[in-house]
């Protein structure tokens, strides 16, 4: 089975003050739904088990978009909102961080007797997969998340996240039973993050003689390096820099949430009279739920929903988060009793986003971007971890840096 990718994050402290977590799952459940409606419960899954995808979920939903806590807060917030009504989406979590990762087996054996589907077969490729990323694979990381989501159906994916003893990085793994062949020859599609020196890859291709013992990894040694693939790898450093972020896209989604704009479509007098800050944070959630993989290559993007709990691009702006959650709540609750047009309209600015993106030339400054978000933070109920935005003291910027008297 191929795993489906892999992610290096930086190891942050700190945790998720209670207004905004609140927040995160007021948003994540109707995000879930709305997902489920255009993509199905298995395409919910299947994206989980994409790291870039994760990413920019948790990066729009304010947690720092660099963070190796963005994997504990969104399965955290995804399992706190999605196990309530698992029975209604056709979707459950299970597992955790710490002693909780210990529970997931149990926990699958009791989805298996909810569904119908073999939770002990369920179980076991739990285990397998923590097995092959934690003993098969010496990479120098230890496991200390895991979860595993499945659908009624059966399809499912395993999201991981390993400590390094000593470089003070964590490493992600993703698994989806999408192309399930073998767990103990070559499942890995992705095996990614900075070089390390040598690593015990018993689950190589070439290694088929200590396949027999993979579970005990010490009585026999690997014949070949693990290769080098695709990944996401995030820097260590924690602010935002432009070279992070797809200007062209960033910038296409700034013009198209310009009032101005918004009432030249038709197609969004729906959302007419949301305002342009608001409309640049629905659009960015709009792409998370409506987005192909090949949309997350920069991740850091999303943080210009929301930004960050460390006010990193900038404070949370609480009035836009609750904003966008009302707005998104009531489309996802209309579209339940046929009325769609909302949650069309909503669609239709990633569609639009993206035709403007083919033509757009940015010329945005990006510092002056930040600064400005930084400097009208007060007047969306800016918040952060250090407190509520202030108003600031001097000239402002304008998006293109030039200096507003």
């Amino acid at each position: 089975m191929p795993r489906s990718g892999t992610a290096d994050l930086t190891l942050h402290g700190g945790h998720v003050p209670p207004w905004l977590f609140n927040r995160m799952k007021s948003l994540a459940l109707p995000m879930v739904e709305a997902i489920i409606q255009e993509h199905g419960k298995t395409g919910f899954v299947e994206r989980m088990a994409h790291p870039f995808w994760f990413q920019s979920f948790g990066t729009v939903i304010g947690m720092d978009w660099n963070s190796s806590g963005v994997t504990t807060t969104v399965l955290n917030v995804l399992k706190q909102v999605i196990t309530p009504v698992s029975k209604q989406l056709g979707i459950y979590i299970c597992g955790g961080k710490g002693k909780h990762s210990l529970k997931t087996p149990q926990e699958l054996i009791s989805v298996g007797m909810k569904t119908g589907l073999d939770g002990h077969h369920l179980a076991h490729c739990s285990k397998l997969s923590a097995k092959v990323d934690n003993t098969a694979l010496q990479d120098g990381f230890q496991l200390y998340i895991h979860n595993f989501l499945v659908t009624d159906t059966g399809a499912w994916t395993v999201v991981q996240q390993g400590m390094h003893r000593y470089n003070g990085r964590a490493r992600r793994y993703h698994w989806h039973s999408g192309k399930i062949n073998s767990f103990v020859q070559e499942p890995h599609a992705a095996v990614c993050g900075e070089h390390q020196g040598k690593i015990l890859n018993l689950v190589h291709k070439e290694a088929e003689v200590t396949q027999q013992a993979i579970l005990e990894v010490s009585k026999e040694h690997p014949d070949k390096i693990i290769k080098e693939l695709p990944y996401l790898i995030v820097p260590r450093y924690h602010e935002i820099r432009a070279k992070d972020v797809d200007l062209k896209r960033l910038g296409s989604i700034l013009w198209l949430a310009q009032e101005n704009e918004v009432q030249g479509f038709e197609d969004l007098l729906l959302l007419k009279g949301l305002g342009p800050r608001t409309l640049q944070s629905l659009t960015l959630v709009s792409e998370v739920i409506h987005g192909t993989p090949s949309r997350f290559s920069d991740p850091a993007r999303f943080a210009f929903a929301h930004g960050g709990k460390d006010a990193t691009p900038f404070p949370i702006p609480t009035k836009v988060y609750d904003e966008t959650i009302t707005t998104i709540k009531t489309a996802v609750e209309k579209a339940k009793i046929g009325h769609t047009d909302k949650l069309n309209a909503i669609k239709k600015l990633t569609v639009m986003a993206q035709h403007a993106e083919q033509h757009f030339e940015p010329n945005q400054n990006f510092e002056a971007l930040v600064e400005k978000e930084n400097q009208d933070s007060h007047q969306y109920g800016g918040r952060s971890v250090f407190g509520y935005a202030k108003p600031p003291k001097g000239k402002q910027l304008n998006l293109f840096g030039d200096h507003l008297g």
